[in-house]
């Protein structure tokens, strides 16, 4: 399987985890700002959280994890938590927008 293909079925992935509080999956949320799929399939990824406090970081991420390392292909997952740069709604895709009320 290609790394492309690899990485199309991550985001598909990702697409299924929710902030408990957001209605809106964190893709979706432009919470994750890289995926990278290293030769040996390893999934790397990126991401940052609506607010730094966010009680419910430890569950995401942990989701996350988990549901990437099902990803076919896929043989590991690494979740790196970074907050730059600093989240705002205009990293959210146009129907997260739409979910929320900010179109």
């Amino acid at each position: 399987m290609e790394k492309f293909e690899i990485e199309e079925k991550i985001v598909a992935m990702l697409k299924t985890v929710y902030d408990p509080e957001i209605p809106v999956n964190v893709y979706d949320l432009g919470l994750i700002y890289k995926i990278d799929v290293t030769d040996e399939k390893d999934a790397i990824i990126d991401m940052t959280l609506t607010a730094p406090n966010c009680p419910a970081a430890d569950f995401i991420m942990e989701d996350i994890r988990q549901k990437v390392e099902s990803v076919e292909g896929v043989r590991s997952a690494t979740i790196n938590l970074v907050f730059e740069p600093e989240w705002d709604k205009d990293m959210m895709s146009e129907e997260a927008k739409l979910e929320l009320g900010f179109l």
